[in-house]
Protein backbone atom coordinates (compact mmCIF):
# COMPACT_ATOMS: atom_id res chain seq x y z
CA UNK A 1 0.00 0.00 0.00
CA UNK A 2 1.50 3.34 -1.42
CA UNK A 3 -0.36 6.41 -0.50
CA UNK A 4 0.43 8.73 -3.65
CA UNK A 5 0.78 12.67 -3.63
CA UNK A 6 -0.14 14.20 -6.82
CA UNK A 7 0.13 17.63 -8.20
CA UNK A 8 -3.15 17.70 -10.30
CA UNK A 9 -1.86 21.08 -11.90
CA UNK A 10 -3.43 24.61 -12.28
CA UNK A 11 -6.86 23.87 -13.37
CA UNK A 12 -6.98 22.69 -16.73
CA UNK A 13 -7.42 18.56 -16.55
CA UNK A 14 -4.91 17.66 -19.57
CA UNK A 15 -2.22 19.51 -17.97
CA UNK A 16 -2.37 16.33 -15.49
CA UNK A 17 1.07 14.61 -16.01
CA UNK A 18 0.53 10.81 -17.44
CA UNK A 19 2.24 9.40 -14.06
CA UNK A 20 -0.14 10.93 -11.96
CA UNK A 21 -3.46 10.16 -14.53
CA UNK A 22 -1.86 6.37 -14.24
CA UNK A 23 -1.81 6.43 -10.16
CA UNK A 24 -5.13 8.13 -9.72
CA UNK A 25 -6.41 5.06 -11.86
CA UNK A 26 -4.72 2.26 -10.11
CA UNK A 27 -5.99 3.75 -6.81
CA UNK A 28 -8.91 2.33 -4.98
CA UNK A 29 -9.19 5.34 -2.94
CA UNK A 30 -9.09 8.95 -4.02
CA UNK A 31 -8.61 12.33 -1.34
CA UNK A 32 -8.67 15.33 -3.60
CA UNK A 33 -8.65 19.15 -2.62
CA UNK A 34 -12.31 19.76 -4.05
CA UNK A 35 -12.11 23.83 -3.81
CA UNK A 36 -9.22 23.61 -5.90
CA UNK A 37 -9.31 20.57 -8.32
CA UNK A 38 -11.19 20.13 -11.38
CA UNK A 39 -14.11 17.39 -10.94
CA UNK A 40 -12.70 15.60 -14.75
CA UNK A 41 -9.55 14.72 -13.00
CA UNK A 42 -11.88 12.24 -11.30
CA UNK A 43 -13.13 10.80 -14.36
CA UNK A 44 -9.43 8.86 -13.90
CA UNK A 45 -10.57 6.91 -10.64
CA UNK A 46 -11.75 3.34 -10.91
CA UNK A 47 -15.40 3.42 -11.22
CA UNK A 48 -15.67 1.60 -7.90
CA UNK A 49 -13.31 3.77 -6.08
CA UNK A 50 -13.91 5.55 -2.13
CA UNK A 51 -13.80 9.16 -3.22
CA UNK A 52 -13.48 12.13 -0.42
CA UNK A 53 -13.45 15.76 -1.16
CA UNK A 54 -11.07 17.16 1.64
CA UNK A 55 -11.91 20.65 1.27
CA UNK A 56 -13.83 20.69 4.88
CA UNK A 57 -11.66 17.65 6.46
CA UNK A 58 -8.89 18.38 9.46
CA UNK A 59 -5.63 17.30 9.02
CA UNK A 60 -7.39 14.74 12.15
CA UNK A 61 -9.56 13.62 9.74
CA UNK A 62 -7.50 13.54 6.45
CA UNK A 63 -4.88 11.56 8.16
CA UNK A 64 -8.44 9.00 9.10
CA UNK A 65 -8.92 8.39 5.63
CA UNK A 66 -5.51 7.43 5.06
CA UNK A 67 -4.79 4.82 7.98
CA UNK A 68 -7.64 3.23 7.35
CA UNK A 69 -6.89 2.39 3.63
CA UNK A 70 -3.70 1.76 5.15
CA UNK A 71 -5.26 -0.86 7.42
CA UNK A 72 -7.54 -2.49 3.92
CA UNK A 73 -4.12 -2.45 2.16
CA UNK A 74 -5.59 -0.15 -0.31
CA UNK A 75 -4.08 2.42 -2.45
CA UNK A 76 -4.06 6.38 -1.93
CA UNK A 77 -4.26 9.18 -4.80
CA UNK A 78 -4.22 12.35 -2.59
CA UNK A 79 -4.73 14.76 -5.12
CA UNK A 80 -3.79 18.65 -4.38
CA UNK A 81 -4.01 21.42 -6.87
CA UNK A 82 -0.65 23.09 -8.60
CA UNK A 83 2.73 21.13 -7.34
CA UNK A 84 3.32 19.95 -4.56
CA UNK A 85 6.21 22.11 -3.98
CA UNK A 86 5.01 24.72 -2.36
CA UNK A 87 1.61 25.40 -0.17
CA UNK A 88 0.39 22.17 -0.61
CA UNK A 89 0.54 20.93 3.00
CA UNK A 90 2.41 18.10 1.83
CA UNK A 91 5.32 18.47 4.93
CA UNK A 92 2.46 18.48 7.40
CA UNK A 93 0.70 15.19 5.73
CA UNK A 94 3.94 13.24 5.34
CA UNK A 95 5.33 13.99 8.99
CA UNK A 96 1.97 11.93 9.77
CA UNK A 97 2.75 9.15 7.93
CA UNK A 98 6.11 8.77 8.44
CA UNK A 99 5.12 8.57 12.39
CA UNK A 100 2.58 5.99 11.47
CA UNK A 101 5.28 4.41 9.30
CA UNK A 102 2.72 4.78 5.74
CA UNK A 103 4.68 4.50 2.99
CA UNK A 104 3.79 7.37 -0.15
CA UNK A 105 5.98 8.61 -2.89
CA UNK A 106 5.24 11.90 -4.59
CA UNK A 107 4.28 13.06 -8.12
CA UNK A 108 5.24 16.55 -9.36
CA UNK A 109 2.42 18.74 -11.32
CA UNK A 110 2.44 21.89 -13.03
CA UNK A 111 2.74 24.89 -10.91
CA UNK A 112 0.43 28.20 -11.18
CA UNK A 113 3.67 30.30 -11.60
CA UNK A 114 3.92 28.65 -14.80
CA UNK A 115 0.50 28.46 -16.19
CA UNK A 116 0.72 32.05 -15.17
CA UNK A 117 3.30 32.79 -17.16
CA UNK A 118 2.21 30.49 -20.48
CA UNK A 119 -0.90 32.63 -19.92
CA UNK A 120 0.68 35.51 -20.86
CA UNK A 121 2.97 33.42 -23.53
CA UNK A 122 5.53 35.28 -21.66
CA UNK A 123 8.92 33.85 -20.35
CA UNK A 124 10.08 35.13 -17.21
CA UNK A 125 13.80 35.05 -17.38
CA UNK A 126 15.29 37.48 -20.00
CA UNK A 127 19.24 37.90 -20.70
CA UNK A 128 19.93 40.72 -19.04
CA UNK A 129 17.30 41.80 -17.65
CA UNK A 130 15.84 39.60 -14.89
CA UNK A 131 17.11 36.32 -13.98
CA UNK A 132 15.62 35.28 -10.96
CA UNK A 133 11.90 34.30 -9.95
CA UNK A 134 10.88 34.37 -6.37
CA UNK A 135 7.84 32.67 -5.69
CA UNK A 136 6.53 34.29 -2.45
CA UNK A 137 3.58 35.17 -0.72
CA UNK A 138 1.43 37.35 2.07
CA UNK A 139 -0.44 36.96 4.92
CA UNK A 140 -3.98 37.01 4.86
CA UNK A 141 -6.25 34.54 6.95
CA UNK A 142 -3.36 31.99 6.68
CA UNK A 143 -0.50 31.30 8.25
CA UNK A 144 1.87 34.17 9.20
CA UNK A 145 5.29 34.66 6.87
CA UNK A 146 8.66 34.18 8.76
CA UNK A 147 10.55 37.34 9.73
CA UNK A 148 12.47 38.33 6.32
CA UNK A 149 10.21 37.13 4.01
CA UNK A 150 8.03 40.36 3.72
CA UNK A 151 7.43 41.85 0.16
CA UNK A 152 9.38 45.06 1.03
CA UNK A 153 12.53 42.59 1.97
CA UNK A 154 12.39 39.97 -0.75
CA UNK A 155 11.68 43.23 -3.25
CA UNK A 156 14.89 45.29 -2.74
CA UNK A 157 16.27 42.49 -4.83
CA UNK A 158 14.64 43.62 -8.15
CA UNK A 159 14.16 40.36 -9.04
CA UNK A 160 10.80 39.26 -10.43
CA UNK A 161 7.95 38.33 -8.03
CA UNK A 162 5.53 35.64 -8.40
CA UNK A 163 2.90 36.27 -5.61
CA UNK A 164 0.67 33.86 -4.75
CA UNK A 165 -2.57 33.55 -2.09
CA UNK A 166 -2.56 37.48 -1.92
CA UNK A 167 -5.21 39.02 -4.39
CA UNK A 168 -7.19 40.26 -1.33
CA UNK A 169 -4.05 42.13 -0.21
CA UNK A 170 -3.39 44.28 -3.12
CA UNK A 171 -2.82 47.45 -0.98
CA UNK A 172 -0.04 45.49 0.90
CA UNK A 173 1.72 44.41 -2.66
CA UNK A 174 1.46 47.50 -3.90
CA UNK A 175 2.50 49.59 -1.00
CA UNK A 176 5.56 47.58 -0.02
CA UNK A 177 6.72 47.59 -3.63
CA UNK A 178 6.00 51.12 -5.47
CA UNK A 179 8.87 52.46 -3.22
CA UNK A 180 11.41 49.61 -4.79
CA UNK A 181 10.07 48.62 -8.06
CA UNK A 182 8.72 52.05 -8.84
CA UNK A 183 4.82 52.91 -10.64
CA UNK A 184 5.90 52.52 -14.23
CA UNK A 185 6.92 48.76 -13.19
CA UNK A 186 4.90 45.94 -14.99
CA UNK A 187 2.20 44.20 -13.16
CA UNK A 188 -0.03 41.55 -14.35
CA UNK A 189 -2.32 39.58 -12.80
CA UNK A 190 -3.67 35.94 -13.69
CA UNK A 191 -6.79 34.65 -12.35
CA UNK A 192 -7.30 30.87 -12.68
CA UNK A 193 -4.93 30.09 -15.43
CA UNK A 194 -5.42 27.51 -17.06
CA UNK A 195 -9.37 27.44 -16.34
CA UNK A 196 -12.45 28.59 -18.52
CA UNK A 197 -12.87 31.19 -16.93
CA UNK A 198 -9.30 32.49 -17.03
CA UNK A 199 -8.90 36.70 -16.82
CA UNK A 200 -5.47 38.72 -17.31
CA UNK A 201 -5.49 42.50 -16.13
CA UNK A 202 -1.95 43.64 -17.46
CA UNK A 203 -0.79 47.47 -15.95
CA UNK A 204 2.00 48.63 -13.81
CA UNK A 205 2.42 48.92 -9.47
CA UNK A 206 0.54 52.52 -10.04
CA UNK A 207 -2.70 50.82 -11.64
CA UNK A 208 -3.37 47.18 -10.90
CA UNK A 209 -4.68 47.35 -7.69
CA UNK A 210 -7.45 49.41 -8.99
CA UNK A 211 -7.77 47.00 -11.79
CA UNK A 212 -8.09 44.55 -9.94
CA UNK A 213 -10.96 46.17 -7.62
CA UNK A 214 -12.83 47.31 -10.89
CA UNK A 215 -12.39 43.24 -12.28
CA UNK A 216 -14.14 42.03 -8.78
CA UNK A 217 -11.23 39.36 -8.91
CA UNK A 218 -10.93 38.30 -5.24
CA UNK A 219 -9.62 34.67 -5.00
CA UNK A 220 -7.60 32.49 -7.32
CA UNK A 221 -5.48 34.83 -8.54
CA UNK A 222 -1.37 35.19 -9.05
CA UNK A 223 0.02 38.46 -9.43
CA UNK A 224 3.36 39.03 -10.90
CA UNK A 225 5.52 42.10 -10.87
CA UNK A 226 8.98 42.63 -12.24
CA UNK A 227 10.65 44.46 -15.17
CA UNK A 228 10.69 41.60 -17.70
CA UNK A 229 6.71 41.37 -18.21
CA UNK A 230 6.72 44.48 -20.14
CA UNK A 231 10.19 44.37 -21.78
CA UNK A 232 10.68 44.63 -25.51
CA UNK A 233 14.28 44.90 -25.40
CA UNK A 234 16.70 42.34 -23.92
CA UNK A 235 19.26 40.57 -25.14
CA UNK A 236 19.98 36.73 -26.37
CA UNK A 237 21.27 34.43 -24.84
CA UNK A 238 24.82 32.94 -25.08
CA UNK A 239 23.51 28.96 -25.51
CA UNK A 240 22.53 29.93 -28.91
CA UNK A 241 24.67 32.45 -29.55
CA UNK A 242 27.56 32.35 -32.83
CA UNK A 243 30.06 33.44 -30.47
CA UNK A 244 29.89 30.64 -28.39
CA UNK A 245 32.48 27.75 -29.05
CA UNK A 246 30.67 24.82 -30.02
CA UNK A 247 33.39 22.64 -29.83
CA UNK A 248 33.77 22.96 -25.81
CA UNK A 249 32.73 19.93 -23.51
Amino acid sequence: MTVHFIGAGPGAPDLLTLRGRDLIAASPVCLYAGSLVPKEILTHCPSNAHIVDTADLTLDQIIAEIAAAHAANLDVARIHSGDLSIWSTLAEQTRRLRALNIPFDVTPGVPSFAAGAAALSQELTLPHVAQTIILTRTSTRSTPMPPGEDLATLGRSGATLAIHLSIQNMDQVTGQLLPLYGPDCPAVVVFRASWPDEQILRGTLATIQQQVQDSGIDRNALILIGKSLGQPGFGESYLYSTTRDRTEP
